[in-house]
Parts: C-alpha cells; structure tokens; sequence
C-alpha cells in the first residue's frame, strides 16, 4: 500500500523529479508552489496520484492549511521533502537587508513552517514520520556568492539533525537531508551555465565531469523516506560527484 508525502517546490526541478517518483512507485503526492500555472502543469505532467496546493511556505498558516489539504486529499501524511527554495548570486559587501531575509525567510522559516506544521499533525496523530531536508554543500563549506543561502541551507543542516534527536527520541520520527551537487534541468544549473566558461569551470569542479540527474536525486530521496532507510537518522547525504572534496581541479 503506497504511502502519502508532500513535497514544497514541487511544480519544477527536483521538486517535481521527486514528486514523480514518488508517484511512481504508487505513492500520493501533494506538490506545493506559489505559482498555480507550474503546478498545474506539473500535476498534468506527472500523471495519477498527484494533487497541488498552492502556497506560500513563509507564512505558518499556509503551512497548516498544506498539511490540512494533504489529510482531506488522501487521508493522512507519512513523509515530508522540504524542496521550496530561494536564491541569486550576490556578494555580501552588495547585499542588502531586504535580499538576505527574502532567501532566509524561504529556506530556513519556510522549511520550519512546513516541519512545524507536519510534525504537530504526526505527533497529535501518533504518527512516526519521514522528513527530508534539501541542504547543500555550502552550509558546512563556503558560499562564496551566495552567503544568504549558505546561511539558512546551515541552518536547515542544524534544524534537521536537531528535530532527528528531539523527535526521534520522543515520537520515533525521523529527519535527513540531501546536498545535491550540480544538478542538469534545474533552476540552479541554469544559472551556473549562463556562459560556456561557467559550464567547463562547473564540469571541471566535477571529478565525475558530469552534472547529477534529477532522477538519481529522486531515487535517493525514495529511499530514504522507505522502511529500507528506516536506521537513517539526522543523516546528511552528498550526492555530488564528489565536487565538494575536489579543492584542487586537477
């Protein structure tokens, strides 16, 4: 019998790349997003067992109102991917106070909102579910350009090994995360191949000189939200071709 997850920032990326395995493997999903035109289309793409709630993870009420619509769609919730996400390159010396709490406000507020409201449902319901939290590996490395989101992607790091401890202990819930390296067909490889040296500097960055599926982030997340990853816990897992070790391009 499949199973129920919500996944934020599921209308595109690996959101949507999640979600459709997922769905997949005869699970529902509900796909959360602020534009109601991507997740339309995103639900007519993935296929059966997908519905979408439109919202906005920076507000605690909408929050609440996803988890609500996820129960009376199908009954209950087993898992949440934390997937909504906000980001633009800026050096911090250019960057304002308005730039960096718009970043802070999506990734770290928007994935405790959403944690927040789906871990009262689990604990009021005796439930013992699966959180996945998308990080990168900037929030334990530099994040040169991009110092709001490696700010708030080390603080999501923090919240999820925090919540593993604290509700594993007491509720048997448990809470992971992934760093994706570079990843083909998303938001953020579009930015990093705006020009071909940016492209063969990112590929050069890769000791497996390829950039990441969305697909092969979508079969990690299964498996750690499975009975399979079931001893996982307060876990971070790369998937980056190794990117992050390679300080010295060869």
């Amino acid at each position: 019998m499949g199973k129920v997850y919500i996944v934020t920032g599921g209308s595109n990326g690996m959101g949507k790349y999640m979600a459709k395995r997922l769905a997949d493997d005869g699970n529902s999903v509900l796909i959360t997003g602020r534009d109601e035109e991507k997740l339309k289309a995103a639900v007519e793409e993935i296929g059966s067992n997908v519905h979408y709630f439109q919202m906005d993870v920076r507000e605690p009420e909408m929050a609440e109102k996803m988890v609500e619509a996820a129960v009376n769609q199908f009954g209950t919730v087993d898992g949440l991917i934390n997937n909504a996400a906000g980001n633009f390159i800026c050096p911090v010396e250019k960057m304002s106070p308005n730039a960096w709490r718009s970043v802070i406000d999506i990734v770290l507020n928007g994935t405790f909102n959403c944690t927040k409201a789906v871990g009262d449902y689990w604990i009021n319901n005796q439930i013992k579910g699966v959180i996945i939290n998308m990080v990168a590996t900037y929030a334990w490395n530099a994040g040169a350009g991009v110092a709001h989101s490696a700010a708030a992607k080390a603080g999501v790091l923090s919240l999820t090994r925090t919540i593993a401890v604290e509700w594993g202990h007491k509720y048997g819930i448990r809470a992971n995360a992934i760093a994706p390296g570079p990843i083909e067909r998303t938001g953020g490889a579009e930015k990093l191949f705006q020009s071909e040296e940016a492209a063969q500097r990112t590929l050069h960055s890769v000791p497996l000189k390829r950039l990441g599926k969305p697909e092969e982030i979508a079969g990690l997340a299964a498996f750690m939200l499975s009975d399979d990853a079931a001893y996982m816990n307060g876990e971070c897992v790369t998937l980056d071709g190794g990117q992050w070790l390679n300080a010295f391009p060869f």
